[in-house]
Formats: C-alpha cells, sequence, structure tokens
C-alpha cells in the first residue's frame, strides 16, 4: 500500500506561481515512478508531467512544457510540481499518482495509487 497527500494548491493570478507537493507514505518512494495528472470541471483527467525513479528522466504534456517542473526527492519521499506563468486554462484538480514503470505513468492508465488531489485556480 502506498498512500499519497498533495498539498500546494490555491487561488493565483494569471502569471502567477504555486509549488505543489506529493508526499507518499507506506512502500519505498524510489520503487515508484512519479506523475502528475489534472482533472478540470467537465473534462477528462489528462497527464501533466512524469518523473522517473531516479529523477534522470521527465516527460511533459505539450500544454505545460517550458512552464511545469517536475522533480523529485527520494529522501523525502517527495514529489513536487513548480507551475509557473499559470494560465486560467490550468485551473483543474491537481492529483499524483505512481506505478513502477515509467511508461504506464506518461500513459495514464494503470496506476497502482492515487492521491486525493489539490485544486489550483487561476484566476484571469
Amino acid at each position: 500500500q502506498v498512500q499519497l497527500v498533495e498539498s500546494g494548491g490555491g487561488l493565483v493570478q494569471a502569471g502567477g506561481s504555486l509549488r505543489l507537493s506529493c508526499v507518499a507514505s507506506g512502500r519505498t518512494f524510489s520503487s515508484y515512478a512519479m506523475g502528475w495528472f489534472r482533472q478540470a470541471p467537465g473534462k477528462e483527467r489528462e497527464f501533466v508531467a512524469a518523473i522517473s525513479r531516479s529523477g534522470g528522466i521527465t516527460y511533459y504534456a505539450d500544454s505545460v512544457k517550458g512552464r511545469f517542473t517536475i522533480s523529485r526527492d527520494n529522501a523525502k519521499s517527495t514529489v513536487y510540481l513548480q507551475m509557473n506563468s499559470l494560465k486560467p486554462e490550468d485551473t483543474a484538480v491537481y492529483y499524483c499518482a505512481v506505478h513502477w514503470d515509467l511508461r504506464t505513468v506518461v500513459s495514464g492508465t494503470g496506476m497502482d495509487y492515487w492521491g486525493k488531489g489539490t485544486l489550483v485556480t487561476v484566476s484571469s
């Protein structure tokens, strides 16, 4: 079992920044690739970013490339999502999720565990 708890969401103006955190407990954090996903009102959940177990490989959705940065601290069992130049269309509930296989994380299907999410609202 792995428990995931996201934090750092909130209300921010367009052009602003937020940093999301996801703390994992349970099994060895470094055994898992990690991902961030988001779900906007009335839309399907979508992939945002993923990071390999070591942190050496990252992937991003085209919509956030150059604005968002995913990172992890295995000693703290935490994955981060630094979000800069936020846009109103970034408004969503953001979730972190894990799987041992990075390709599965990027696909967004078959994830082992999900957090409950943190809400990000970007005002125009």
